[in-house]
């Protein structure tokens, strides 16, 4: 007597996973590990000055040169101010 024991496949391919399930997935736990925060360059709506601040700051960040408030934090990610822009840095 044979018995054949069919496997089911996978709902997920776990070599390409999605970007979207990647973005929701723990930063350890990932493919390659990647963390989840970042540096940014942030212009100020007053004076247009750039400032670097750091995605999950945990303090107020003032603009170097008027003093104008850039961005406060949050429990997670700062909250930037009402028209400031950002980019994201590249290493």
């Amino acid at each position: 007597m044979c018995t054949v024991s069919a496997k089911p496949a996978l709902a997920v391919d776990l070599l390409n996973p999605s970007v979207e399930h990647e973005k929701r997935s723990h930063k350890l736990k990932r493919l390659v590990q990647s963390p989840n925060s970042y540096f940014m360059d942030v212009k100020c709506p007053g004076c247009l000055n750039i400032s670097t601040v750091f995605s999950h700051a945990q303090t107020v960040v003032l603009c170097s040169s008027c003093g104008t408030v850039l961005c406060q934090p949050t429990g997670g990610k700062a909250r930037l101010t009402e028209g400031s822009s950002f980019r994201r840095k590249i290493n």
